[in-house]
Formats: structure tokens, C-alpha cells, sequence
């Protein structure tokens, strides 16, 4: 601790000595260093064309590479749980857990500039398929929303807006963290612009080594009741993202891209060993294909035409490092492929002064083939949607939206949306239902799963007379916003239906029976060690109510203070017994304070934030218990010259040393994957011209 206070001491001073003899020099403003907070942005996702945040009638949180950058923040899932309550994370080995207002990952629909993110692993999301140096924002809207998105926006939408610099001929940038236990990202841009051509070229390496919070386990029948292990607490991991964009744009109307981003990812964990458990055979490897184009034409400023196709390619196997009966170090065998190709045609159209209408259609094919479920299937969607905003007299906008979605195996489905806003001067008051629709996953439907995890077996059947998750969601908001401040309150209702999980059955005589006849690789010695098996099966509904309170404030100038709390209940029912929502969270709160000054050509940025939450809820496990977690930040910019940007940055991860340190067991659950407090620096260099 007392080295990290130092290092600490020594940015802060070193950086004072620096802007004290800049102070000394002609003050000359820079468009680098110099900057505020926007609490009015440019959206697009709630209503899906770009409005203010002020002017939606929908509800949108947004998250700015500005906020991003200054608190250090490499990592998707980073920028999201420092800043946005209503979300929740748990890395492992297959990827991330990710919950949005209390329901998970299949829930939750990620897009990069309003495109699906496709590809998940054992239902988690693999959120280092994202490239952080080209977020220009995040933008999160809560609730239902599948009347302009489709399937799987029950819990709501993640929108990535990328960024295509239009400000310099050529320029070049490296930002480098480092930080403990391994942990290091670096990206590289490469960027061109002249005479409406683009070429935007970047990569992306981000590693991190595993780690332990605790080297016990619990195991039955030792004298002490535990026993050492080597198995991490966070799985490490390396992975890289190329990216190559273009835009051109031949006319003032119109616009075109295409771009293509390839990523590589493959986990670091411990060997097996014969005297220690806790070591795996294998490394998890994955590889993700993206590519698309589009292109926009404007008829005139408010009436325009948009069309785009993107084919994803995902797939995941095991890469063997450590020699077993039936693989040699080097084999590499694939669990699951993933493919979608989706195309999109909307028009967004000023019909009258006072009003915006969409028109559109979309066609999807989704492609699954996995050899531990024995599925090669796949399934297609069309759907036609359309929107109408409208002003209908002073101070107040309505919105209705409706989609109707031709699903191959769920036939139609209509999913509408209604929202108003009352603006009064800085006041805005928002009401808004909307339906949502999830049409279950191809592995849902199909899986014929057996595998056996450190000796233990496990068996999952799909079913394919299941039903679609259907929800509806409701909300009412109530904000007040100005240049300085902004404050908002909403309440929300979410009611699903027949929620899709996966149904636990015991094992008796009859179901072993026929388990072994599905199964015949199964040995009599994990037959043995089988208890149970699961099924996908609709339960009876889903019910989650909550509150969200957020406020922001330029208090002064040069400080911003905001915070952000969250109250959730989520529940399911299954016959007549209501359960909590599995890795729910009751209580979240979110603070950040920013305090930002220039002195001529060099610029001082100081953040301090911190995520607070309750207990975690495992109905059959044990509660993971609540924490607080706090970030101190700071970044000094330098313009060296108009052709060259420097920016060193240093702070402190978990200030106060916060982890959960408890012995792992087989009934134990985690909230909090720190490894206690860490020191992070970086450095970004940008040469332009």
C-alpha cells in the first residue's frame, strides 16, 4: 500500500510541476484538453432516428467515450457496471453473465451501430468481441422494445455507437493500461479521411492473467474440511480484435460503408496436476467473423433512406495443452459455430414539420451447429415495422410503433409501442408501454447435450414444443434538465410470460435407463455420479418492478458530480411458488465525481467513482454478500504540438481493497471478482495531420 501511495504522490506532484511552469506560458485555448459535460447528447436508440436526449419520448441512458476515457476504463463491461447501476456482471471461463433490471444475458439485446452482436457461450455473452477504441457512445434504453429491434429485447438494448473521425488527413494513436495480475489492453488506430473517403484501420490486444482470492476448497471427508486448489477465482485470458472500416461518400446525399472485424480469443488457466485439483486439460478458444455494409441516402435534411447486411460468424471449441487418453496437446475440438447474416431497409421520413416516421423491413437467418448438443439447425425471421412520432400540440409528442415478426417455427407475432412526453420548459414527463418478444434459441430447442465437467456429468435436452416469451413493460418518468443539471426518476413494471429456463429432473431407475441409451459414451462411473438432468421447459411468468433515480450536475465549472441509484424485485413463478430472479440485486448505486482544468496546452483530469450494491440472490445457493468499490482516476493531456496529442494517466482500481475472499464450495456464489486494489497507468499518444 505505502509503495502504491507513493507512485501515486509522485503523478499527482510530477503532473503539478508541470501545468505550475505551463501556467507561466501564453494561455492558448486547445480543443483537446478543454471540455465539459453534455448533458443533452445526440441519441438514436429509443426512437431510432438521432434526436436529443431531451427531445426522446423513450427514456435513454448514455455513457460518452469522454466519461469512458477519463476513468481509466479499458474493458466493456467495465465502462457499463462503474457507470449504470441497472447492470450486472460475472465473468467466467465461457464468457460474461450479463443482467439488465435484474434478467440475463438471452434477455438482453447488444447491438454495434443498431446491428445485432451475435454469438454467445453457454448462453453468456462474449464481450470481448468488442472493440473499446472506436466507442464513441454507449447508449442503454430499458424495457421491451421489440416494436423497432425484434426478438430478445425483453429486458432491454445496448447500442455501441462507433466513431469514423472526419477532423485530420492521417492520424495515428496508441493507448496503452497496464495494471496488475497481468492485466494489460492496447489499441492501435489507424485513421484516413480526404475527399469523402474513410479508411479506418485498428487493433486491439487485451490479456489478463488468472488469479485467486483463496487457494481452499471445501472437500467432504477431510480432517480439516478443506483442501488446496489451483483453480482460479478469475480465468485468464488474451485476445485480439483487427478491425478495417471504410466510408465513402461520391455525393452530398450519400453515404457508404463497409467494414469487417475479425477477433481471436483463448483462456490462460492453470494445467492439470496430479497432486493439486483445480487444473484443466484444456484452454477455451474462440473466434468471431464480422463483416458488413450499408449506406444512407438523404433526400432532403429530414427524409432519408438506410439500408444494411451484416453476416456473424462465432464459433468456440477446446484447445487441448495438457495430453489426455483421447487427445494429444495441440487438439483442438469445436463445441459450437454460430452464424447470422440479418438485413435491414428503413426510411425515416418528415412527413409534416412536427412529426418523424419510420418504415421498415427486416429479414434474419440464424445457423447452429454444435457437436456436444448434436444440433445443426437453423431458423429465419422477417418482419415490417413502422413508427410514427408526432407533436400533436405545444409541449406534447406521442409516439406508436408496431412490428409484425413471421418467425419459421413461432408463426406471427405483433409487438406494439406506445409513449408520450409532456415537456413543459425544463420538465419532461414520460409515460410508455411497450411489448416485447423472444422467440427461444435454436439450442433451447434443439440440444441433445452431454458433457462432464472435473468428473461431473452433465445432461440438457431441448424442447421443441416450447412456447415464445412474451412481456410487457411499462414505465413512467419524470425529469428536469438544464445546461447544469439534470435529474430524472423512473418506475417500471415488466411482466413476462412464459419464461424459458431450464428445469432440473432427478435421476431414478427408469430415467437412467433411458439416459444411457441417449447417451452410450457415458461410463458407469459418471452414470454413477449422475443426480439430475435438465430440460428446457416454460415456466408459469416473470415479474420485475423497480425504480431508477439519476442526476448529473455541472456544479461549478470544471466539476461534474453524478449518481445513480437503482431499486429492483425480481421474481418468477413456477406453479404457485414465487422464487427471487437467480443473481438478482435489490439495491445499486453509482457515483462519480470529475474535476477538469487546462492551463494553456496542458489539461489535468481528476475522477473519482464508485459502485455500491447489496446481496446477490442465489435461490439455491448462498447469497453473494453486497459491497462498495471505489476508483480514483487521473489523466494529464498535453497538446505537444497542432500534430501531436500525449496523454499519461494514472490511479488506483478498489481503493479501500475490497474482495470476496470466502473458501470455495460447491453452494458457494460470487458478486464481487476483484482482486483487491491494483494500480493502473496508461498512456495514449495521437499524431495527426
Amino acid at each position: 500500500m505505502k509503495k502504491l501511495i507513493i507512485l501515486f504522490s509522485v503523478a499527482l506532484l510530477s503532473g503539478g510541476a508541470a501545468f505550475s511552469q505551463i501556467h507561466k506560458m501564453e494561455h492558448r485555448d486547445s480543443s483537446v484538453v478543454s471540455r465539459t459535460y453534455n448533458l443533452n447528447p445526440v441519441v438514436i436508440t429509443g426512437s431510432g432516428h438521432h434526436q436529443r436526449l431531451k427531445s426522446t419520448a423513450t427514456p435513454v441512458h448514455v455513457l460518452s467515450a469522454q466519461e469512458i476515457r477519463e476513468q481509466g476504463i479499458t474493458t466493456f463491461d467495465a465502462a457499463l457496471t462503474r457507470m449504470m447501476p441497472q447492470v450486472s456482471m460475472a465473468p467466467n471461463s465461457m464468457g460474461t453473465f450479463l443482467r439488465l433490471n435484474g434478467l440475463g444475458n438471452k434477455y438482453i439485446l447488444i447491438l454495434i451501430n443498431g446491428q445485432k452482436l451475435s454469438g454467445d457461450i453457454s448462453s453468456n455473452v462474449d464481450l470481448n468481441r468488442i472493440n473499446m477504441s472506436r466507442v464513441k457512445r454507449i447508449e442503454v434504453l430499458d424495457g421491451a422494445a421489440s416494436s423497432l429491434y425484434g426478438s430478445d429485447a425483453i429486458a432491454g438494448v445496448i447500442n455501441i455507437i462507433t466513431d469514423q473521425p472526419t477532423d485530420a488527413v492521417c492520424s495515428i494513436s496508441n493507448d496503452t493500461h497496464v495494471s496488475g495480475h497481468g492485466v494489460l489492453t492496447e489499441n492501435v488506430n489507424i485513421d484516413i479521411f480526404k475527399n469523402g473517403f474513410g479508411s479506418y484501420t485498428s487493433f486491439s490486444h487485451d490479456r489478463a492473467d488468472s488469479y485467486q482470492n483463496n487457494s481452499l476448497e471445501y472437500k467432504k471427508g477431510s480432517d480439516t474440511g478443506t483442501q488446496q486448489t489451483i483453480a482460479p477465482f478469475f480465468t485468464g485470458y488474451r485476445s485480439n480484435i483487427i478491425g478495417q472500416k471504410f466510408t465513402y461518400t461520391p455525393l452530398q446525399q450519400l453515404a457508404l460503408n463497409a467494414g469487417i472485424d475479425y477477433s481471436y480469443k483463448i483462456t490462460d488457466r492453470p494445467e492439470t496436476q496430479s497432486d493439486i485439483t483445480g487444473g484443466t486439460d484444456y484452454e477455451m478458444r474462440y473466434k468471431g467473423l464480422r463483416w458488413n455494409l450499408g449506406g444512407i441516402y438523404k433526400f432532403t435534411k429530414r427524409n432519408s433512406l438506410q439500408a444494411n447486411f451484416t453476416v456473424d460468424r462465432f464459433h468456440y471449441g477446446k484447445e487441448y495443452d495438457v495430453e489426455t487418453k483421447t487427445n494429444a496437446i495441440g487438439d483442438y475440438v469445436q463445441s459450437k459455430k454460430q452464424r447470422s447474416m440479418e438485413g435491414e431497409l428503413r426510411a425515416i421520413l418528415g412527413l409534416s414539420k412536427n412529426s418523424t416516421t419510420i418504415f421498415g423491413s427486416d429479414w434474419r437467418k440464424d445457423y447452429l451447429t454444435a457437436s456436444s448438443g448434436n444440433i445443426d439447425e437453423h431458423v429465419y425471421t422477417m418482419a415490417v415495422f413502422a413508427q410514427h412520432e408526432q407533436t400533436l400540440f405545444k409541449d406534447f409528442t406521442a409516439t406508436v410503433g408496431l412490428r409484425l415478426t413471421h418467425h419459421q417455427t413461432f408463426n406471427q407475432h405483433l409487438t406494439p409501442k406506445v409513449a408520450m412526453m409532456y415537456a413543459p420548459g425544463n420538465f419532461r414527463f414520460r409515460a410508455t408501454y411497450s411489448a416485447g418478444f423472444r422467440a427461444p434459441g435454436l439450442d433451447e430447442l434443439y440440444y441433445h447435450y452431454f458433457s462432464v465437467n472435473r468428473g461431473k456429468p452433465q445432461i440438457i435436452f431441448g424442447n421443441q414444443d416450447l412456447s415464445p416469451e412474451k412481456s410487457h413493460y411499462f414505465s413512467l418518468n419524470a425529469e428536469y434538465r438544464t445546461q447544469q443539471v439534470a435529474f430524472s426518476i423512473t418506475g417500471y413494471l415488466n411482466r413476462i410470460s412464459d419464461m424459458v429456463v431450464r428445469q432440473n429432473i432427478d435421476v431414478d431407475n427408469a430415467s437412467m435407463t433411458m439416459l444411457r441409451k441417449e447417451f452410450p459414451e457415458m461410463t458407469d462411473a459418471q452414470a454413477a455420479k449422475l443426480e439430475r438432468y435438465s430440460l428446457y421447459t416454460n415456466s408459469d411468468k416473470g415479474d420485475v418492478k423497480g425504480f431508477q433515480v439519476n442526476i448529473s450536475s455541472n456544479i461549478v465549472q470544471g466539476f461534474n458530480l453524478s449518481a445513480n441509484y437503482v431499486y429492483t424485485y425480481a421474481r418468477t413463478k413456477s406453479g404457485d411458488e414465487w422464487n427471487v430472479l437467480e443473481r438478482s440485486i435489490r439495491h445499486t448505486a453509482t457515483i462519480a465525481a470529475n474535476y477538469h482544468h487546462s492551463w494553456g496546452r496542458y489539461g489535468l483530469n481528476i475522477n473519482l467513482n464508485g459502485r455500491l450494491q447489496s446481496k446477490t440472490y442465489y435461490p439455491d445457493y448462498e447469497d453473494a454478500p453486497g459491497y462498495g468499490v471505489w476508483n480514483l482516476h487521473t489523466t494529464h493531456s498535453f497538446d505537444v504540438a497542432k500534430w501531436a496529442f500525449i496523454e499519461p494517466s494514472i490511479g488506483i482500481d478498489n481503493l479501500f481493497d475490497k474482495a470476496d475472499r470466502r473458501i470455495d464450495s460447491s453452494n458457494r456464489k460470487y458478486a464481487l471478482y476483484s482482486p483487491g486494489r491494483m494500480l493502473v497507468a496508461g498512456l495514449k499518444v495521437k499524431f495527426k495531420h
